[in-house]
């Protein structure tokens, strides 16, 4: 007799159908969960590899650039580490001491002979013939300030800013008012100060590379008077400071010699950039490597020029001496110094932090010993 399938009820065969399938199902299963192990096992192994030939061109790109033929980066990042206080680490990674001390010896800066000429410079209304795009960026004067004029400026490596002074008299030196004991930010001392503009001035002793900034090196004269005498900081120049006729004066002499000639404000530091119109003769990056920088100078018009240069950061890595030199002669400068830069450079405006400072205090500013200053 034939077995029919009826509604509702499960024949022998079915049962075993059912049995067959529920055997299949968590075999199946199981082969798809180890099937997907092993295509992610594949994938990550793939992924591993990648990053790994990544890392290794890194690492074979980095070491032909640190020890290949080209000596740009050897000699950028050489220069760069040392002259700073606190990352001299970084070429002592990678060079042995006798690489750092044969590139140090192949960058360095040869200023120009002599002391400024004062009678050179000729205060006056300068004339409104632009020469050249340059000139007019400098004598076109802001509508609603006649005192002074920011211009930025940028480079294929840099970005800063130029600052023209138009009376010479009102660039001044300020000290922190706790001179040999702690420095101040140039912002807290434009605040004292009330100066319109501030900027970083002279190096300071940073014998453990985490000093206050209290002790400047060489001798500070304020107002006519010596108010500090420390050894000089060993960076050529010598004095850069203004006398009574209000003319920069970049100098080596002895600082009875500078108030003998009558000098109202002044640092010591350097080296000297330009000296009565003649450049200096920088060899490679002159030692000094590409960081943020800062400079004083003056036209033979009279016009001071301030210059900051931002660094240490993606859009701007920083400059050298060459690059500061050349935006200073770009600009007419007949007399220009060095500053201290790297993490003291900083410029304020309006007792504000205008430019972008790197270093560890707030708003990226450090205490420092001196200053100069625009008044009102």
């Amino acid at each position: 007799m034939k077995q029919e399938n009826v509604k509702g009820k499960h024949t022998p065969k079915d049962y075993q159908e059912e049995k067959v399938k529920k055997v299949k199902k968590p075999k199946e299963k199981k082969e798809k969960i180890k099937k997907d192990k092993i295509d992610k096992l594949i994938r990550w192994k793939r992924v591993f590899l990648v990053f790994l030939s990544f890392c290794f061109m890194l690492f074979s790109g980095g070491m032909f650039l640190l020890y290949g033929p080209w000596p740009f980066v050897r000699e950028t990042l050489i220069t760069t580490a040392m002259t700073t206080m606190t990352h001299q680490y970084l070429a002592r990674w990678f060079y042995s001491d006798a690489t750092i001390d044969e590139v140090m010896s192949q960058q360095y800066v040869i200023e120009p002979e002599g002391n400024t000429d004062p009678d050179q410079i000729e205060i006056k209304e300068p004339d409104l013939m632009y020469a050249n795009e340059y000139e007019r960026e400098i004598l076109e004067k802001d509508p609603d300030n006649d005192i002074y004029k920011i211009i930025p400026i940028s480079g294929a490596k840099y970005k800063g800013y130029l600052v023209a002074v138009y009376d010479p008299s009102k660039v001044k030196i300020a000290t922190t008012k706790y001179l040999g004991t702690r420095g101040q930010t140039t912002k807290v001392m434009a605040q004292e100060y009330n100066a319109l503009v501030a900027m970083n001035a002279s190096g300071f002793y940073d014998p453990d590379w985490n000093s206050n900034g209290s002790t400047p090196h060489g001798t500070v004269i304020q107002d006519g008077k010596v108010v500090f005498d420390f050894k000089d900081a060993g960076v050529g120049g010598g004095f850069i400071g203004f006398t009574y006729e209000n003319k920069l004066v970049l100098g080596r002499m002895t600082k009875q010699q500078a108030l003998d000639m009558g000098m109202r404000d002044a640092i010591e530091f350097g080296p000297f950039l330009i000296v009565n119109g003649v450049p200096a003769f920088v060899k490679g990056n002159g030692g000094w490597g590409i960081s943020p920088r800062s400079a004083i100078a003056q036209r033979k018009d009279g016009i001071v020029l301030l210059l900051v240069i931002d660094g240490r950061r993606a859009d701007s890595i920083g400059a050298d001496l060459v690059d500061v030199t050349e935006v200073l002669m770009r600009y007419g400068a007949y007399n220009a110094a060095n500053l201290d830069g790297g993490s003291s450079t900083s410029l304020i405006v309006n007792k504000e932090v205008y430019s972008h400072p790197v270093a560890g205090g707030a708003e990226g500013l450090r205490n420092i010993p001196t200053a100069w200053i625009v008044v009102e």
